[in-house]
């Protein structure tokens, strides 16, 4: 399975967004009432990091919990790492484990066609797992009788 398949399972795709000049709290906010892990920071239309409540939280602690002033270009993570629609599910899983990446732009050339999180990229393998298994159980069932 390939990252564009998973982004076909979770069906239309929007790209929640905030741009590097606003508050955090602005951010939180936004983040609370989707029910999202991540915004995408865009800046000029163009993809310009990544913000979470990780990287909230480590501001809070660096600037004592007063958030009101300071801008989300201040806390999100910069130049994120990135997938491609056509890069596999293990791959893609093996980059968000090692790096501890909740939450992956995909990008298709300099467009950004989506973001995944790692519940999407796990929800993917249960999938492949749960097929597998049922071809397995075919299989099987259907096994041929040995002649004597």
């Amino acid at each position: 399975m390939i990252i564009r398949d998973i982004l076909t399972m979770k069906g239309k795709t929007v790209i929640h967004s905030i741009g590097p000049e606003q508050a955090v709290p602005e951010a939180v906010s936004k983040m609370v009432e989707l029910d999202v892990g991540s915004l995408v920071v865009l800046e000029g239309g163009q993809l310009a990091g990544v913000v979470t409540p990780r990287d909230v939280l480590k501001a809070a602690h660096a600037h004592g919990c007063d958030l009101a002033k300071i801008t989300v270009g201040q806390v999100m993570s910069r130049d994120p790492i990135v997938a491609g629609p056509d890069d596999t599910f293990d791959y893609v899983r093996g980059v968000m484990t090692e790096n501890h990446i909740s939450h992956l732009p995909v990008m298709e050339g300099d467009k950004l066609v989506g973001v995944i999180s790692f519940y999407d990229v796990a929800k993917a393998c249960v999938k492949a797992v749960h097929f597998e298994n049922a071809l397995l159980k075919r299989y099987i069932k259907n096994w041929p009788e040995e002649e004597e």
